[in-house]
């Protein structure tokens, strides 16, 4: 196995029980155990717990991300269709919220730097994302983003595509010149 595979198999393993348990009840060693890379191999790669948990954010953000952007691009309505992904998403099996919002609640604002920041760069991409549809602004952008992690909270206490549903309603009164 060379040292990209290893790599893989990691981040594969640290985001299914990061995700789906928390980042502070896994610990380095289930990390290895389920990924079948050696303990001296993982710490080459990932020297400390923190930049594994900050490598797992940074792909989740871009796959997430590429995602949505994939999914709103021709779309028509963008906007609605943000509400439409993620209705799909709330409707996975091992749906379980925000990857990011849960990582900082876990941490804190004390937690470590690259986290964080992985954290708040997430949201600000998102923030951007979101911005940047045809028919919105940033203002606009700010009400969507209550609503998309609200739903996002919604649903991870209550799963499925309703509270997504919900929100795409609301997303429309916003859009509409009547309000």
């Amino acid at each position: 196995m060379d040292d990209e595979e290893a790599r893989t198999r990691l981040l594969d393993t640290a985001e299914e029980l990061f995700y789906a348990e928390g980042i502070q009840a896994v610990g380095m060693d289930r990390i290895r155990a389920g990924s079948g890379v050696p303990l001296k191999r993982l710490y080459r790669l990932f020297p400390a717990k923190d930049t594994l948990v900050t490598a797992y954010l940074e792909r989740r953000d871009r796959r997430w991300l590429g995602s949505l952007r994939e999914a709103v691009t021709g779309a028509e309505r963008p906007v609605l269709a943000v509400f439409d992904w993620l209705a799909d998403w709330f409707a996975e099996p091992d749906f379980r919220g925000c990857a990011f919002l849960n990582a900082y609640g876990e941490l804190g604002a004390g937690g470590p730097e690259p986290v964080l920041g992985v954290v708040h760069r997430h949201k600000a991409e998102l923030h951007a994302l979101l911005a940047g549809l045809p028919g919105s602004s940033p203002a606009l952008a700010d009400d969507l983003l209550i609503l998309v992690e609200g739903a996002t909270t919604v649903a991870a206490l209550t799963p499925g595509p309703a509270p997504a549903l919900r929100a795409r309603e609301m997303a429309a009164r916003l859009l509409s010149p009547t309000g």
